[in-house]
């Protein structure tokens, strides 16, 4: 009977590791890093382009919402698509890893080793997935908006220079975590 109830609980967890949902930690960790990432903008365009935060209030907390949202979702995109990757490139150094400190031990069993080989597997992949998600993303974003707002745009107004350069990096951004490659 505790075969028949264990089953169900490591196909849940087993999903788990392979859904695009995230957890809680992992989301307030994504939206904290897009709100300071998309309130990088304000700084910018205040300072260097001189536009009045008072002025273009209404402008500025749009932008940086939108910004926030989509950049959350590139985040959880990238992390969905790098953890696969990354769980296969470390299987071998793993299972090494884990199979010295089971060596010593007699009384393991093949399935408790192969359930912490997993268990680590998914641990490290999920680690390095949501860092590397969020510095990819991160420096994506900030030289699109750099490359768009000093270049592109240079000789817009202000106001179409924020919201063409926030929004366009936000975009690309965003469209780029959805591929598969």
């Amino acid at each position: 009977m505790s075969n028949q109830r264990s089953a169900p609980r490591d196909d849940d967890l087993l999903l788990q590791d392979f859904s695009r949902n995230v957890t809680n930690k992992a989301w307030a960790l994504f939206f904290g890093n897009a709100a300071i990432v998309s309130a990088i903008p304000l700084w910018l365009f205040w300072r260097i382009h001189q536009m009045e935060i008072t002025s273009y209030f209404i402008h500025f907390i749009i932008g940086t919402a939108i910004s926030t949202y989509f950049l959350n979702s590139a985040y959880q995109n990238m992390k969905f698509i790098l953890k696969h990757k990354i769980a296969q490139k470390r299987e071998e150094a793993i299972n090494r890893e884990i199979t010295k400190l089971f060596a010593n031990d007699k009384n393991a069993n093949k399935k408790d080793k192969d359930d912490r080989i997993l268990a680590r597997k998914n641990e490290v992949a999920d680690f390095e997935a949501t860092t590397f998600s969020i510095f990819y993303n991160n420096a994506f974003y900030l030289v699109c908006l750099i490359v768009l707002s000093f270049f592109v745009f240079k000789n817009f107004s202000p106001t179409v220079n924020y919201l063409f350069s926030v929004g366009l990096s936000t975009a690309m951004v965003f469209l780029f975590s959805t591929g598969e490659k």
